[in-house]
């Protein structure tokens, strides 16, 4: 075993010691621990600034993308918002211990399915440094402990972060190395990871595409993938054309570099010279550029519209996490469920439409673990599902779907009571 083997090994086992200690905690005893937590951040908000500072000039010289830069910067606000966040975790609902199930068998032995912690959680991610806070407090609310790595362009900034994490912990009770960073940029990290099935429980990749193939191909645990975000916004013939703009402007635009951003815009061929020619200069006004299939792609350009560029099927399968917006015109309602059932990536899908019957045959064949009726594919998160923060977007179906919040970082188990049965 190399050195860097040893020290993610002792990692692992630090974090099994603490997975322990952990379930013992009660409600009071985590949300004291995550109200100190809180309040670490913000005053250590002044070394995280520093460190994030590090490493956007680091990422400024290696040429990466202004969208990439976005979700990497911290700032006072961000900081903040990281601590409210965590305020907000304390104040929910404890999910471990909870009674799922309670019944007596004929026999007289009574059966209780009841929620537990899972166990210790690895979580690889990538760019967004506030992930590091929401992970950690999420995994111990649910009595888990909890191992990070997180990308190399963001290690300063973790560090800090998770140093301002333990500090504060470990003055509420928060039992050693109940939170752990691997401290390296090395790659060999995330496969050493994938293989301590030993130590860890589940792991959870969320990332670009080869990072979470990586992650699944060396595996020798469960892995709940959280994959890319192709989500779509559907307008359809009956639609608001107004509504319609206002959730497809702020679906691209409010944050084009996350997961829930839409990367695909379907028209009805009913109603797409009217809206395209309605949004075309709001999208413009925005520096956005369509890549656009030939139907649309003549319709833009017959408004004058640039940024344009054609499209072809490659087009409809890329997660831009940019102002790049797919464009493609449809006949029908079905034709636009068949794209997203084709080029989707299962994550978050819209429909606009003042139709009823459309926008319920619309939820109920688009398969995706959000599905919207005139709303915008950005609140899939979270925050705004009134979790509190978030582990990821998760694509799979087993297990856990969609935002993962407290409930789905938890696992069950059967406690049995008796008075002396036995089986014959």
């Amino acid at each position: 075993m190399n050195p860097l083997e040893q020290e993610i090994h002792e990692i692992g086992r630090r974090a099994k010691t603490a997975a322990r200690a952990l379930a013992l905690l009660g409600p009071k005893e985590k949300n004291a621990i995550l109200l100190a937590m809180a309040d670490e951040l913000v005053v250590r908000s002044a070394d995280i600034l520093a460190a994030n500072a590090s490493d956007i000039a680091a990422a400024e010289s290696n040429g990466l993308t202004k969208a990439s830069i976005d979700r990497l910067r911290l700032t006072d606000k961000r900081i903040a918002d990281m601590a409210d966040g965590i305020r907000q975790v304390a104040t929910l609902e404890d999910p471990v211990g909870e009674i799922l199930r309670d019944w007596t068998r004929p026999n007289g032995i009574r059966i209780q399915k009841i929620r537990t912690p899972i166990g210790v959680i690895g979580i690889i991610y990538e760019s967004r440094p506030n992930v590091t806070a929401d992970a950690a407090v999420l995994c111990l609310k649910t009595g888990n402990a909890v191992i990070l790595r997180g990308g190399s362009e963001a290690l300063a900034s973790n560090l800090a972060i998770a140093k301002a994490l333990q500090a504060g912990g470990f003055h509420a009770g928060l039992p050693d190395y109940s939170v752990q960073l691997i401290p390296t940029k090395e790659r060999d990290a995330v496969k050493i990871m994938a293989a301590m099935d030993r130590y860890m429980d589940v792991i959870i990749p969320r990332g670009g595409h080869s990072l979470i193939e990586a992650v699944v191909n060396a595996a020798r645990m469960p892995v709940i993938k959280h994959y890319d975000g192709i989500c779509h916004i559907y307008v359809d013939r009956d639609a608001d054309l107004e509504k319609a703009l206002a959730i497809a402007i702020n679906a691209k635009c409010q944050r084009p570099g996350v997961c829930n951003a839409a990367e695909t815009l379907l028209v009805h061929r009913d109603a797409a010279a009217a809206f395209l020619k309605l949004a075309a200069p709001e999208f413009a006004s925005r520096q956005v550029e369509f890549v656009a299939e030939p139907e649309a792609f003549q319709a833009l350009a017959g408004f004058g519209y640039k940024p344009l560029r054609a499209a072809d099927d490659s087009s409809f399968r890329t997660e831009w996490l940019d102002l790049i917006l797919s464009v493609r015109i449809v006949g029908s309602l079905a034709e636009a469920i068949a794209h997203i059932g084709e080029f989707g990536s299962h994550h978050s899908d819209a429909i606009v439409t003042e139709n009823a019957d459309a926008a319920r045959t619309f939820l109920a064949e688009v398969d995706s673990a959000t599905v919207y009726w005139n709303a915008s594919t950005r609140f899939t998160d979270g925050g705004e599902f009134g979790f509190g923060a978030e582990i990821g977007i998760s694509t799979d179906k087993l297990h856990a779907r969609g935002p993962m919040g407290l409930e789905e970082l938890t696992t069950y188990k059967y406690l049995i009571q008796g008075n002396g049965q036995v089986r014959t």
